[in-house]
């Protein structure tokens, strides 16, 4: 059976930015999130509840992620691009998520971002030419200025847009990480490949 062109476009001088990327960065509240922030007053005796202004300091336990970024995040590591999580927060059920996808190489707490991409860089061997970056805040900005391609949701921050090469139809936390995952394997080559497979 032939393959079938697929449905997306995208215009040729994002694909060929995106041609090369092996290691694509994310940001996730706002990006693999819809970034709101879930918080629930913990119980007096929670072992991570702390006095703050009178009252148990809150904690947060809820994220909302979306299926369609956590299988774009599968394919990329099929197709040889390493997925790095570079987020300023942590949390248990990040860390769950991302064991889930089989995303091994991510840096909790971290607002600083440059530093811990150039030690992902450093630790897989690439540098920024190799790189492709998502972000939503300016956090994010010193990672997105140096790297081949980056990308930011449509409800990212003005000055982000204004970086990004490509800025996706659909907002944070609602398939924007996908479209960035497709845009890097159509450049890459295997997304009709990959694509193929579920239309047998």
């Amino acid at each position: 059976m032939p393959q079938a062109a697929p449905t997306l476009n995208f215009a040729p001088e994002l694909l060929l930015r995106a041609q090369g990327v092996k290691v694509a960065f994310f940001d996730v509240d706002g990006v693999l999130t819809d970034g709101g922030l879930y918080f629930s007053e913990y119980p007096q005796d929670h072992e991570l509840a702390q006095p703050m202004g009178g009252y148990r300091a809150a904690g947060e336990i809820i994220k909302r992620f979306n299926t369609l970024d956590g299988h774009g995040l599968k394919l990329l590591q099929r197709a040889g691009i390493t997925p790095v999580v570079i987020t300023g927060r942590d949390s248990h059920v990040l860390r769950a998520r991302l064991q889930a996808l089989g995303v091994t190489h991510a840096y909790f707490g971290t607002e600083d971002k440059r530093p811990a991409a150039e030690l992902a860089l450093r630790a897989l061997g690439l540098d920024w030419t190799a790189a492709a970056a998502m972000g939503d805040d300016w956090p994010d900005l010193p990672v997105m200025s140096r790297v081949a391609l980056s990308c930011a949701p449509s409800n990212a921050h003005a000055e982000v847009l204004a970086q990004a090469h490509h800025v996706t139809r659909v907002p944070g936390g609602h398939g924007a990480a996908r479209e960035f995952c497709d845009l890097l394997l159509i450049a890459g080559g295997c997304y009709g490949e990959f694509l193929q497979e579920y239309r047998q």
